[in-house]
């Protein structure tokens, strides 16, 4: 049995207490025991990611959901992560999310219609130039038309083996859909901004410089963004700069250019995390990387001081739809043989879209 995606949660977990939702996820936990995996999003709320069985950035989430077997997945993140653990579990487990409406901006910023006329224009003037990578943060189809074309997924934590990758494949590459993920490690890898070129999917336009011809084009950026790392800014690292001079300044590579060349260091959720473990007591961090996860960093090493770099941040929307009230329906639900907001990719999409994963997956 399937509920609809119509069905709304019940006002009666709205009303109930902290203690009550906690022991009835308590209770289904212990009911399904390992036959249940909670995997749960670094950037989940702290009262979520208390139940969660594994913990990870989308790539540690991608890999440990190909290698668990539980028959039943109930994923703390977001749609894209949950396509992505149906993708690579079996036909015998089933994965849900706790709310449809725990999307991403990113994603949603690149649709199959404007992905296939890109690629109509781009090849039109590249020829059989162009290998096209994404972020996982992309929906299934984009993954798959991505693995259609030889392509593959990308993590922050790979994206550099990728990208290095695919100009073993070809001499250019399209990058979706965020942009800034794409133009910060491919400058890493020194490739200069001149010989990359944005693709604006609302103007069927390529954005480039007027004093670089087509030619040079080695990277061609989708014009897609995280509404959370954008909201980062030189002048609040400036600020800090002038401030507190011995705070040290990390962020996540899908800030802006501007912002990670200015701050000390950037890297993946996981990178940042391993840097705060290894940093040294009574050091001093500000963080620009999502709200929760900061937060939950200056809570376990409270011998450093860790914040954000935006004070006035607000941890990301769609992540935050997951709550316990939300977790503890789903659960409920499910013991009564019900899958709510069960999350299941076409078998069509999903072929081509495991072509791009498994390439990504080799080259951890």
């Amino acid at each position: 049995m399937q509920l609809t995606a119509m069905t709304r949660l019940p006002d009666m977990y709205r009303q109930m207490s902290m203690a009550e939702k906690q022991e009835r996820i308590k209770k289904a936990k212990k009911f399904f025991g390992t036959d249940l995996l909670i995997p749960g999003h670094h950037y989940q709320r702290e009262e979520v990611i208390q139940f969660a069985d594994v913990t990870g950035d989308s790539l540690q989430l991608a890999q440990l959901c190909g290698q668990e077997s539980a028959p039943f997945i109930v994923f703390c993140g977001v749609h894209f992560m949950a396509e992505t653990a149906d993708m690579l579990t079996t036909a015998n487990q089933r994965v849900m999310l706790p709310d449809l409406q725990a999307g991403c901006s990113m994603a949603d910023m690149a649709t199959m219609a404007q992905t296939n006329r890109a690629w109509d224009a781009l090849t039109a003037q590249f020829s059989d130039t162009i290998l096209p990578l994404t972020y996982v943060n992309s929906s299934a189809d984009i993954k798959a038309f991505c693995g259609r074309h030889g392509g593959a997924c990308v993590t922050s934590s790979n994206a550099a083996k990728m990208i290095e990758w695919a100009f073993s494949q070809k001499e250019r590459l399209l990058f979706l859909p965020d942009q800034h993920l794409g133009r910060n490690t491919a400058a890493a890898l020194g490739i200069p901004l001149a010989q990359m070129a944005v693709w604006n999917p609302l103007t069927h336009e390529l954005e480039m410089a007027e004093d670089v011809s087509w030619q040079e084009i080695k990277v061609i950026l989708w014009k897609g963004h995280c509404s959370v790392h954008e909201k980062f800014t030189v002048e609040q690292i400036a600020t800090i700069r002038e401030k507190e001079p011995e705070t040290k300044i990390i962020v996540h590579p899908e800030c802006t250019y501007e912002v990670v060349q200015a701050a000390d260091d950037a890297g993946s959720t996981h990178y940042i995390i391993e840097q705060l473990k290894r940093a040294a007591p009574g050091t001093s961090w500000a963080v620009g990387t999502e709200m929760n996860l900061v937060n939950r960093l200056a809570m376990i090493h409270q011998d450093k001081h860790v914040y954000s770099l935006n004070k006035t941040m607000c941890a990301c929307l769609t992540m935050n739809r997951i709550d316990l009230e939300h977790l503890a329906w789903t659960l409920d639900l499910l013991q009564e043989g019900v899958y709510q907001y069960e999350i299941k990719v076409e078998e069509k999409v999903a072929v081509d879209a495991r072509l791009a994963l498994e390439r990504m997956l080799a080259h951890v």
